[in-house]
């Protein structure tokens, strides 16, 4: 018996730590994010983020999460690798 409660309870750890690494991740607004904020997007370090806002800026807000990809440097596989955390509102 022990040995079935210690596999129990490796299959218990291990989906609790595979669930946490899938849960969901904040929505970021790119209209309003500070550069802090942009940097945590996947793909996007200190630079890119920076040129978003520098964008931003410039043009006016975005009207929907694919303009991300008119900033120098992110394309568009970027913009979908975080299309679920990205928003205009």
């Amino acid at each position: 018996m022990k040995h079935t409660s210690f596999f129990a309870t490796l299959v218990l750890l291990f989906s609790l730590a595979t669930g946490f690494a899938y849960a969901e991740q904040p929505t970021i607004n790119i209209n309003s994010a500070d550069a802090a904020t942009l940097a945590s997007l996947d793909g996007i370090g200190a630079s890119k983020a920076e040129a978003i806002v520098a964008y931003r800026d410039t043009n006016g807000p975005f009207q929907t999460p694919e303009e991300l990809s008119k900033v120098k440097g992110i394309g568009a596989r970027t913009v979908e690798k975080n299309a679920e955390r990205l928003t205009v509102k």
